[in-house]
């Protein structure tokens, strides 16, 4: 399954440069920092979360990091805070291999949040859709395409 259109035609149209890169297929964070080849620094995962009104969000840590739900609850304003369910979040990604979704939340119309430690990389490398698709950009350029929240929430 190669990198969605939608995914493609969207970053064309913004004008993004970036890399489509296929990679052996690798179902966690870490393991697809290692079939690219790169610092699980380097890596965004995706972590669903859902916050107290039922509200869907996207938390984007390091692949080496896990979201602190307790520091991520306090940026919220919130003590009601947890991972979601890949039940609760399946139907909003059709287009994506389940856990493959790109932390693009502007085409799903859901929050992004991304962890402040992931500016100290020039480049950010993420799924594309796919366990095996990746894309890489400039930090600048993914910061002006999505307008994530920054924060300090990764563990």
């Amino acid at each position: 399954m190669p990198i969605p259109d939608y995914i493609s035609r969207f970053l064309d149209s913004q004008h993004i440069e970036y890399q489509a890169s296929r990679h052996p297929p690798a179902y966690t964070a870490q393991g697809a920092a290692q079939a690219q080849h790169l610092s699980g620094k380097r890596i965004a995962k995706v972590v669903m979360v859902k916050v107290d009104d039922g509200k869907m969000l996207m938390a984007v840590v390091p692949a080496n990091y896990r979201v602190g739900l307790e520091k991520l609850g306090h940026l919220l304003d919130t003590q009601n805070v947890r991972i979601a369910t890949e039940d609760e979040f399946k139907d909003l990604f059709a287009e994506c291999e389940l856990g493959a979704m790109p932390p693009l939340g502007n085409l799903y119309n859901i929050d992004v949040w991304v962890d402040e430690s992931l500016r100290a990389n020039a480049s950010i490398s993420f799924n594309a859709g796919t366990h095996s698709d990746a894309i890489q950009m400039s930090f600048a350029d993914f910061e002006r395409l999505v307008r994530p929240r920054i924060g300090s929430f990764g563990v």
